[in-house]
């Protein structure tokens, strides 16, 4: 576990330092709770003032410490344990970044919301060439690399966040279902495709936020509350899908 805290460690001061920086003043974020649909309560503290969509924080926080801390199956290598480490840690660091940029709304927490997505879904497609060949670990930090750094494209254009997002959010579909194919059974195509909708609950609620507020039904439980939920469910599929694929890839070599 002490190498997988140093994995996410090291590259989330770094790019915590850069982000409070003037590197990222070009990117284009919202500051504002206008950009939600969930009203602000005044009488709150800062903290709170958003209470639904800072609150679901705490489900991402809880949903990487059961992943971190979950039993070790007697297949599991160290290699195996490494992936889900670092995928369950990543889930722990991305929390309060989420919850500080509703609480502050200034921009290095929104960068860093921003920022951290791209190398979480980045893991996915990384973890499953761990699991077609062990070889593939060594490319890890290199992939990753690649993808901290395509978040180079909202300095570029102002729809470039988006775009990264986009190319990751296919690579780790595209990945999944190829690897589902070749190596998946039932059970795993079950875990695939409820991470998939997920993720796509999780895209459309968050885009539809404000046009979703005009029914009293998401007035209060918003669009981006339910994209979150959405959000955390598709990791927690995603770790179902990788830990089975990993068993499954086990007992093959049995």
């Amino acid at each position: 576990m002490k190498s997988a805290l140093l994995h996410v460690t090291v590259p989330f001061v770094a790019c915590v330092a850069l982000a409070n920086t003037s590197l990222f003043d070009a990117v284009n974020v919202d500051l504002s709770y206008d950009h939600y649909a969930e009203p602000t309560v005044d009488s709150f503290p800062r903290f709170l003032a958003m209470p639904l969509n800072s609150l679901i924080n705490v489900a991402y926080a809880l949903m990487g410490l059961f992943w971190l801390l979950k039993h070790k199956s007697q297949r599991e290598t160290e290699d195996d344990a490494y992936m889900r480490e670092v995928f369950a840690l990543m889930a722990m660091f991305y929390a309060p970044v989420q919850w500080t940029r509703l609480a502050l709304l200034t921009r290095a927490p929104a960068v860093l919301d921003q920022w951290f997505t791209l190398p979480i879904f980045a893991w996915v497609p990384v973890w499953i060439g761990v699991i077609q060949s062990k070889s593939s670990q060594k490319h890890a930090p290199m992939l990753e690399l690649c993808s901290v750094l395509s978040y180079g494209l909202a300095l570029m254009f102002d729809r470039g966040f988006e775009v990264a997002l986009a190319c990751h959010v296919l690579v780790a579909v595209l990945k999944g279902a190829q690897v589902q194919m070749r190596l998946g059974d039932g059970q795993t195509l079950r875990y695939l495709v409820l991470a998939v909708l997920s993720c796509a609950g999780f895209v459309v609620l968050k885009l539809l936020d404000h046009w979703l507020a005009r029914f009293w039904l998401f007035q209060r439980v918003t669009g981006h509350f339910w994209s979150k939920v959405c959000d955390v469910l598709q990791f927690h599929y995603s770790f179902c899908f990788l830990t089975t694929l990993t068993r499954i890839t086990h007992k093959a070599q049995d």
